[in-house]
């Protein structure tokens, strides 16, 4: 005999399956990354399951309950959706959780009254027991988690920088958090290898590695940037480029600098670098010029044109394009306008360290207000920033160099000059207006003085 869901009547054992829960603003799916169980494992109430990638960031889900996990619903790499069963976890007392939706409940006794679960099986195996496909290739089996005795961590886009390398992960140690493995890792591993002669003679030729083109999904990340360069195609992207000089800065950071390596028990970094500065002094440029601030939201068209209001908002949430093992991601510093540059350093430690390890929490990538991406700190000079629908204006910073200048007795003398470029939203930016904005957050950037006495 099955029980109801809600049924008060004990039974010797119930399936109950763990849904996915929302995560974040606006998420729908998930793509698996790691699994922490398999099909057989007991767990405990807050145990980690899995490891999840949103379009915004990594996150540990935790179990709800006590018991013995039977099934496993996803395959790692594969996308699972809000609201929608992760595994299923044989409890002890039987009592189907009451807090699920009703479908989900109902769904319950269906699975307890069958015979025991069978264990778990990858889709691609699964065919080849049922004679549809004689072995899995190698790029199912590549993608599936290792067991648990032989586990490895590494992101999906770590993974398939490794199958392209033709890199065991196994064989590789990894410098990240509890032993993730890093992109660099992999390609040190492979280099090392290729400059390692062979002790061993093989048997036969290996198969090539890379045997030609191959398609694959997008992604988490790369959707989200899908998605959201393709809405800022409808935006005309005003662009205006200038250069900083630093000299005066960089004397300024020298003295922070030496502050804080003074005062190693206040600070929990050892230095600081020139973004701090660049941050704050862009929250004092829009105080004067809170238009850059501003916001239409995400849809609007030019059928409601007479319904469209910008918002002013009122807190300064800087966003800072950042490069992780996962992709590009833009967490953003939270009321820059209320901060120190030295709170504004503390929280960009924060998050590049958090970055590192793929683990920036959903709230601190959502409602950013202004952008600015530190392109020149792998390489290059100007760019083309694309601005984001939900804000106005964007900047890209290049890589600073020492060039020759004129002095005012015409000599020539040596300036460290970082060059920049800004995208505005020209439907409501004029250049006028993008212009005067960049020339005050220069002005304050090159004069230290200056940015000491807007400080409040």
């Amino acid at each position: 005999m099955g029980f109801r869901a809600l049924s008060g009547t004990p039974a010797r054992f119930g399936i109950q399956p763990f849904l996915l829960a929302d995560i974040g603003e606006g998420i729908t799916e998930c793509e698996v990354i790691q699994w922490h169980v398999k099909p057989g494992d007991k767990v405990a109430e807050f145990d980690k399951i899995c490891e999840v990638q949103s379009d915004k960031a990594s996150v540990e889900i935790t179990s709800r309950f006590a018991g013995t996990v039977v099934k496993l619903y996803h395959d790692v790499n594969a996308i699972a959706k809000v609201g929608e069963p992760l595994v299923d976890i044989e409890t002890a007392d039987g009592a189907v959780d009451a807090t699920l939706p009703a479908d989900a409940a109902a769904a319950a006794p269906e699975v307890a009254e069958k015979a025991p679960a069978e264990p778990f099986v990858p889709a691609s195996t699964a065919k080849a027991a049922n004679g549809t496909a004689s072995l899995p290739d190698a790029s199912s089996t590549a993608s599936f988690a290792p067991a648990s005795g032989d586990q490895t961590l590494a992101t999906p886009a770590v993974r398939r920088l490794a199958k392209e390398q033709g890199v065991d992960l196994r064989g590789v140690r990894g410098t990240g958090k509890e032993g993730r493995i890093l992109k660099d890792d992999v390609l040190a591993y492979a280099a090392g290898s290729a400059a390692a002669p062979s002790t061993t003679t093989p048997s036969a030729p290996s198969a090539p590695v890379a045997g030609g083109d191959r398609a694959e999904p997008l992604t988490m990340i790369q959707k989200a940037m899908f998605k959201s360069m393709t809405k800022s195609l409808a935006i005309p992207q005003l662009g205006y480029m200038d250069e900083i000089e630093l000299n005066q800065t960089t004397e300024y950071r020298r003295a922070l600098n030496v502050h804080i390596s003074r005062h190693p028990q206040t600070y929990a970094f050892q230095k600081m670098s020139y973004l701090p500065i660049f941050i704050k002094c862009m929250s004092i440029a829009l105080q004067q010029y809170p238009l850059l601030n501003a916001t239409m939201g995400h849809d609007v068209g030019i059928d409601q044109l007479n319904n469209i209001k910008l918002t002013y908002r009122a807190h300064h949430n800087i966003g800072i394009a950042m490069d992780t093992p996962q992709g590009l991601i833009v967490p953003n510093i939270k009321n820059v306008q209320d901060k120190t540059i030295l709170q504004v350093a503390a929280d960009l430690h924060r998050l590049t360290e958090l970055g590192k390890k793929n683990a920036i929490p959903p709230a601190d990538l959502q409602g950013g207000t202004i952008t600015l991406s530190n392109i020149g700190a792998i390489s290059g000079t100007y760019a083309n920033p694309v601005v984001i629908s939900s804000e106005m204006a964007i900047v890209a910073l290049g890589r600073m160099q020492t060039l020759p200048r004129f002095a005012d007795d015409g000599s020539v003398i040596p300036k460290q000059i970082l060059p920049v470029s800004w995208s505005a939203d020209h439907r409501i930016i004029d250049g006028a207006t993008i212009a005067r904005f960049g020339e005050l957050w220069k002005t304050l950037i090159e004069n230290p003085a200056l940015l000491a006495s807007e400080l409040r």
